[in-house]
């Protein structure tokens, strides 16, 4: 059979061809082999998470502990401060002040007071938490300042909380364990009030045999009496003005602060002249022997000196002190700034807001 023969009879009895296998396909890359799972350790046991969290507890207790305890051990509260003042509940602050020093502390026909020490007073109640319907204002004389004796609309002397009335700081004065007197809230100085007339005054020599009107325990006294000057101590400075216009004295001498309105009311019939005393006069308050008091009025001065935003002293000054200075050249009647104080030592929280660094 030939080769053509064997073929056709192969597909007639259908025999079917070879088939050839295919190619494998290329495995696909593997992906790299996981990390090592680390072999646990032994499970923690309760008793351990029992000690973990006693350490953290006793951690915390220690800080909150000792937090307390400094806390506890630093200075009063102004909360403290106020019930050791007795000003817990207390309806009334009463205040004895001068009645008859213009652009300090002047009472007026209706009885209303106004001046200088009127708005300090004013500004330290509100620092105290008493609105200025809640202040009763009584006049103080000069000698009756440190006992803080005050008489009442009948004349009866009455025991005042604060006294704010020109009260100057002296050694003397700080000693007496009756007289509890804060920082300073004004600087002024003594000078020397005349007639138009009188010759010009540049020290107290120059007043030697002259007839010269004071206050009474004042700290002007002594200066004048050295000086060979006639002295006479009145209760009041305008009986001394008004025994100057009377032709009864020669010349008035105190603190420059307190004559400057007399000066400003002459319409120029008096003058002022500065006598160059190196002597700063340093207003204060006091406060008695109630020495929580005092801490809350050292306070509120220093919240108005070294917070920028209360201005209450500086408002002061330009209502009542700065008029009177035009009518009163060359003499350095008032600083025109309040006095520098240290921040009072009262306990206060962390977050709680602190006001700027002294600077003193």
């Amino acid at each position: 059979m030939t080769e053509a023969v064997r073929v056709e009879s192969g597909k007639r009895f259908g025999r079917r061809p070879r088939r050839t296998r295919p190619e494998a396909e290329p495995a696909a890359p593997s992906s790299p082999p996981a990390p090592p799972v680390p072999e646990a350790g032994p499970p923690r046991r309760r008793g351990d998470w029992l000690r973990l969290y006693g350490w953290l507890a006793a951690i915390m207790a220690a800080v909150l502990v000792g937090g307390y305890i400094l806390f506890a051990a630093g200075p009063p509260t102004e909360a403290e401060l106020r019930e050791q003042a007795r000003l817990t509940g207390k309806k009334k602050l009463l205040i004895g002040v001068k009645d008859d020093t213009p652009g300090i502390a002047l009472r007026d026909k209706t009885g209303a007071f106004s001046g200088f020490d009127i708005d300090i007073a004013y500004m330290i109640a509100g620092e105290l938490g008493f609105r200025p319907d809640q202040v009763e204002f009584l006049s103080i004389e000069t000698e009756d300042r440190a006992r803080r004796q005050a008489t009442d609309a009948d004349g009866n002397f009455v025991t005042v909380d604060l006294v704010v009335a020109t009260f100057s700081i002296t050694a003397k004065r700080l000693q007496d364990p009756s007289v509890g007197l804060s920082s300073p809230y004004l600087f002024t100085e003594q000078s020397v009030v005349t007639r138009a007339d009188h010759a010009r005054v540049t020290s107290l020599g120059q007043l030697a045999g002259e007839k010269v009107c004071t206050l009474g325990t004042s700290t002007s006294e002594g200066p004048l009496a050295e000086s060979g000057a006639r002295v006479t101590a009145e209760n009041k400075i305008s009986a001394c003005f008004e025994g100057l216009e009377a032709h009864l004295y020669d010349a008035v001498s105190t603190d420059a602060a307190i004559m400057a309105g007399f000066v400003a009311k002459s319409g120029g019939t008096l003058t002022h002249h500065d006598i160059g005393l190196e002597t700063t006069e340093m207003w204060a308050v006091n406060t008695g022997t109630n020495t929580a008091l005092r801490t809350l009025v050292e306070l509120a001065l220093y919240r108005s000196y070294a917070d920028p935003q209360n201005r209450m002293w500086e408002e002061a000054y330009d209502r009542h002190i700065r008029p009177m200075l035009a009518a009163n050249p060359g003499v350095n009647v008032a600083q025109s700034t309040q006095p520098c104080l240290k921040s009072p030592q009262v306990r206060r929280w962390p977050w709680e807001r602190a006001l700027s660094a002294d600077g003193c």
